[in-house]
Order: C-alpha cells, then structure tokens, then sequence
C-alpha cells in the first residue's frame, strides 16, 4: 500500500495508519508500504516497486491486479514484447512526444504501434492504442513487465474493472463508484453522508473518526502554503534538480506564479496545465518539490534496484503466521518501525510522513513522527 501520498501525486484522504486499519478490517492479512520514491511515480516505476517488493517477501505466489479489458493473454502477450525496451521502442516515443503528446500517451501510442506490427490483436494499431490508454490496463501491463524484468516466480492474475470507470467524476451505480468520485463526494466540508453508500462499514466508522479528530480530510490545497514557500524560495535552476521537473517546467511555474490570485495549489495545477503538462503530471512534479525529490532519487538506476526493506504497517493472525514465514524466506529486511533500518529510501518515508501530519487541519505534534512510535496495527 502507498504510504501518505499516492501515484496520482495526491495526499490519501486519511494517512496510512487509518488506511491500513480499513484494509485489515476488509481481510487483508498483512499490509506492507510501497516506499514513496516508488509510490508517487508513473505506471513503469510504481509497478516496479510493488512488484520487486511482493517478489522479495518470498511467501507471494500470485499478484492479482484490476484492469478494463479482463484479459491476461493479450496483456502478457505485449508485456512480453516490451520488458526489452527496445531501441525502435524507445525511438518511436520519441516520436509521439515530438508532437506534443503527454509521456503517458506518447508510451501507449508507439506501444501500440509496436505491438500492431508484431502481429498483436490481428495488427489493429487504434484496437491496442485504446487498450493502452486505458488506466488499469496500463498499469496491469507494467506488473507484468516488472515481473518478467525480475524473473519472478509469481503467477500473475487479473479482474475485470466493472460498475465504475477509473476516471469517472460521479457515480453511476447505486452501490459501486469509482474512488475519484468518492473522493468527490467527500470534498467540500468533509462531509461523508454523499459517499456513506460506497463505503464499506469499517471505512466509513474510520474516515469519521479521523475526520472528527482532526486528521483529514486531506487535500492538496492542505500543503499550498508548504508548497509555495519552496517554490517561492527557489531559483528556477534549483527547481530543476527536482524529480520530474523537465521540459522547462521550472520556467513555466515561476512565470505563472504572479498571476495567481487565491495562491493555491489547485489553482496553480490549473493554469500550469497544458496538452503536455497533464493534470497528474503536474501533481507528481510539485509533489516531489514539496517533498525534496532529487533527480538522483528517481533515477533509473536507483529505481531498478528496487526497495530495500519491507515495511510492515499492520496484520491479522494470518498475517503474523506470513511474518514468520518470511523471516526464512525474505530477500530483504523486515522493519515494524522506523528505528529498525537508517535508509535514504526510509528516511524519504518518514519525511513524506511528517510533511503529510504537518498539514493535518489540526496539526499535533504527536503525529509528525508517528513512525517512530507506531507500531504496526494489529487485528
């Protein structure tokens, strides 16, 4: 599970202990977090970094993801041609981004085009551009690279996405939304009686007490004033060496800042965005300025190493029976508190944290360095 910030670049409504304790009241048996340098990142890097983590707990034996089209063949079958990142693939992105195209739809575009001309869905190149547009395909494909790149063992599986659409605003079923549109529905005030119906029990008794205590709801306009001073602070040369902060966005934000009127960052995503420039884009790029993402933390070659610990947020009695299970089989260290490990991959998390407790509509003191002193949340 993501930690405080998610990939879309967005703060989670609630932090990661609250989210944990809705995921173990759900049936999840053990909760381990994506690290953020890999949780606030595209498809490719996001993937990765699930994948390698599940891979090195050495209990994992399949990975079951959501996608739109349900079918795992065709989504193996591309995975297969495109985990060697060949140089015409390479190439051919290029291209797409030449014309202006974001990176996401300039990837889907010579993807389909590459996967057209080995033969793939019969050579229809829109057939396999519309299968790669769409988000949860998307992603699926990239934990199937991921997991042909670490030459796992683990057996991947899919469900098809029904009821919802990933981006769809507004609910359209009585009973299923999609989680931008709960999102929505509590937006505003915090108010959860709009999204009580999409709610599991457990969540919603959650989000409440949260909410009540003064921990959420959590938005990106909560770290305008955070984000501002860095970016007010900073030279465009020194918002360059941030992560994701390329094609001379640096340029554009400082241009753009004297034009703000209600200085907020929702305000300022919207006048940033352009055809290039897309909306999560903008998000994981300011994110990772808030944040003090370097280049170098993004780097593919810090990246593909993968994470360096397992961190374990919370389980259930099956989840302790996993847990001692991997301590005989883990490839890397399992950690239950921050104490446990000095890592720049963790210190990257607890300082994500801190910012995240810092920006609490009731800002307490106890809960900028809670991972020093959580433990993991047991059922």
């Amino acid at each position: 599970m993501s930690g405080d910030f998610l990939q879309r670049g967005e703060p989670a409504i609630v932090n990661k202990w609250a989210r944990t304790e809705m995921a173990l009241h759900l049936g999840i048996d053990l909760v381990l977090e994506l690290p953020v340098s890999y949780a606030v990142q595209p498809a490719e890097w996001f993937a990765h970094g699930a994948a390698a983590l599940l891979d090195a707990t050495g209990v994992v034996s399949h990975l079951c993801f959501g996608s739109e089209s349900g079918e795992l063949p065709v989504l193996a079958e591309l995975a297969a041609l495109l985990a060697s990142e060949s140089g015409a693939l390479k190439a051919a992105v290029a291209e797409e981004l030449a014309t202006g195209a974001s990176y996401p739809r300039a990837y889907a575009a010579a993807a389909a085009r590459a996967f057209a001309a080995a033969g793939g869905l019969g050579g229809d190149v829109d057939a396999a551009r519309l299968l790669l547009e769409q988000p949860n395909n998307s992603l699926g494909l990239h934990y199937l690279i991921a997991l042909r790149r670490l030459q796992s063992g683990i057996t991947p599986l899919t469900l098809q996405r029904q009821g919802a659409g990933y981006r769809d605003e507004s609910p359209r079923d009585a009973s299923i939304a999609s989680a931008t549109a709960v999102r929505r529905l509590i937006a505003g005030g915090g108010s959860l009686a709009a999204a009580a119906a999409y709610l599991p029990p457990f969540t919603l008794e959650i989000l409440q007490r949260e909410f009540a205590a003064g921990r959420g709801p959590m938005d990106w306009d909560r770290f305008s004033q955070p984000l501002f001073s860095r970016l007010l602070s900073a030279t465009p040369e020194e918002l360059a060496g941030h992560l994701e902060m390329n094609e001379g966005l640096e340029y554009r934000i400082h241009k753009i800042l004297p034009k703000l009127e209600q200085a907020s960052a929702t305000e300022l995503i919207e006048l940033l965005k352009t055809k290039r420039y897309t909306h999560t884009k903008l998000q994981r790029t300011l994110m990772h300025t808030l944040l003090g993402h370097s280049r170098l933390m993004g780097s593919r070659e810090v990246l593909s190493a993968g994470p360096h610990y397992l961190r374990v947020l919370g389980f259930n009695e099956r989840g302790q029976r996993l847990l001692k299970q991997m301590k005989k089989t883990a490839k890397l260290p399992i950690i239950t508190r921050a104490a446990d490990l000095s890592h720049p991959q963790l210190d990257a998390d607890i300082r994500a944290s801190a910012v995240y407790a810092n920006a609490m509509p009731e800002r307490m003191g106890v809960d900028l360095f809670r991972d020093y002193r959580q433990p993991p949340i047991r059922l």
